[in-house]
């Protein structure tokens, strides 16, 4: 399966009538997992980069809310980069894929929604031991 097929740009619906845009994002409906943990990033500029690491168990949803930002996606095989620019698309990303968010807008939100509560232990955040563990699997 392609690196693509496996990290998804999901789309979601405009809810919003007069009053307003809404757009309503339900664990293991319009994502393929139930949510455990959000968390959101800004404050960032087109300097920074961040996530730089792979989850060995939690699988995410990243959507920019407000402004835009990329994100490179690898599996240490194929790259794809992904221009998060709506808040009516997100990219899922499953467990073991290496994500680096960067190219941040001054108005980014970048909003995560994650599969799992936080685990400091289930970071890998060295490519180069990414890569062997990825070439051993």
């Amino acid at each position: 399966m392609k690196l693509q097929d496996k990290c998804p740009i999901l789309k979601f619906k405009d809810l919003g009538d007069e009053r307003g845009r809404m757009v309503v994002v339900e664990g293991i409906k319009d994502i393929p997992f139930e949510i455990k943990r959000v968390f959101y990033i800004f404050g960032s500029n087109d300097s920074v980069v961040r996530g730089q690491h792979a989850n060995r168990e939690s699988k995410f949803l990243l959507v920019n809310v407000s402004g835009t930002s990329k994100v490179r996606i690898t599996d240490s095989k194929e790259e794809f980069v992904v221009e998060l620019n709506c808040p009516m698309m997100g990219v899922y990303i499953p467990q073991m894929i290496w994500k680096e968010m960067y190219d941040f807008s001054v108005d980014s939100v970048l909003l995560v929604l994650a599969s799992t509560h936080y685990d400091g232990n289930e970071y890998i955040k060295n490519y180069d031991e990414y890569k062997r563990i990825m070439q051993n699997a």
